[in-house]
């Protein structure tokens, strides 16, 4: 049964015929202006789409799956979306994606029936919004924020571990300080490192100290202008070490100690996360978490399409990391 919100539902919420809501939403000038309101509120409200593959389209799968997000930029999501399009391609089908940090563009593209099945990051939909998702049918998997129920599924990393992990091996090379370079507060993996980090401190009791927390936000540019202006504010606190909440953020710290005049790892040690492969072109060679990014793309495609086919539940899948020990690291 096909629970879509549609026209008439607008118009009985709303108290109106169904005309009147037809010529509201389509900006005829004939409504009144708080009726044409009130049926816009409402509508928003019911997360009503128009049904943008048309009435006469009697197919109901699409062959396609959407992916959204708010950005692409960066390494991780070049090999994260490939992995996704080839994985897709194999099962016969094919890979919308939709860029915006306007949830609305994403509901529309998501219930407007273009998609089978969607594969989300980050939390830009909200409880109501995943109410409607369901409502429509429409299976999901989402990366970078843990997920499971009967419809939705997820696949992240062991972010919690491995940031913990992270802490833990910088303190066993003799560093009683070390510095927090965050990504995005909300994003699951941000988050995740972050607790990691907290809970290593504690476990050694060493005190949090929040002038140890610098601002990154998974960017290499935000990250070296960051770490510039903390290496200026606080010459004294050294020595320190830096775990960066992905490899971005650290080359960018890697380079800010360098243009201060420091070394790495002979001054301060750096670990990042994710493994990219711009590492391999970076001096000194940086100490990282390495992440299966491929294989995330992968298994988030595979459980959509078991969910959409109805052989399984949604699942929440996490997958391992290792630290992998390089040159940006070293025993004070």
């Amino acid at each position: 049964m096909n629970n879509r919100i549609t026209i008439r539902d607008v118009a009985k919420e709303a108290n109106v015929s169904i005309a009147t809501v037809s010529k509201a939403l389509n900006g005829v000038d004939v409504v009144k202006p708080a009726t044409k309101k009130k049926i816009l509120e409402t509508a928003e409200r019911l997360h009503y789409v128009p049904n943008f593959m048309g009435k006469q389209l009697k197919k109901v799968k699409t062959n396609t799956l959407g992916f959204y997000t708010t950005s692409i930029s960066g390494p991780y999501f070049s090999v994260l979306v490939e992995s996704i399009a080839r994985e897709a391609e194999k099962h016969g089908y094919s890979l919308n994606v939709f860029i915006s940090a306007d949830k609305k563009v994403v509901l529309n593209s998501i219930l407007g029936g273009m998609v089978d099945g969607m594969i989300g990051f980050e939390d830009l939909l909200n409880h109501d919004d995943l109410e409607a998702i369901k409502r429509e049918h429409i299976k999901a998997v989402f990366i970078d924020r843990n997920i499971q129920d009967q419809s939705f599924g997820s696949v992240v990393f062991d972010s919690f571990d491995k940031g913990k992990e992270a802490t833990e091996y910088l303190l066993s090379l003799g560093y009683e300080k070390v510095a927090f370079v965050t990504g995005i507060e909300g994003v699951y993996d941000s988050d995740e490192r972050y607790k990691g980090y907290r809970a290593a401190l504690e476990d050694a009791n060493i005190s949090f100290d929040k002038e140890l927390i610098i601002e990154g936000f998974f960017e290499e540019t935000v990250a070296y202008t960051a770490v510039i202006n903390f290496l200026r504010k606080f010459p004294g606190k050294m020595p320190i070490a830096f775990l960066a909440g992905n490899d971005l953020s650290a080359i960018g710290t890697v380079k800010a100690i360098k243009e201060s005049g420091y070394s790495v790892p002979e001054d301060f040690s750096v670990i990042g996360f994710d493994g990219i492969d711009l590492l391999n072109y970076f001096t000194p060679s940086l100490s990282t978490v390495k992440n299966p990014i491929s294989k995330q793309g992968i298994m988030a495609v595979n459980h959509l399409i078991d969910l959409i086919n109805e052989k399984n539940t949604g699942q929440s899948f996490v997958l391992k990391g290792k630290l992998i020990v390089n040159q940006s690291t070293r025993i004070i």
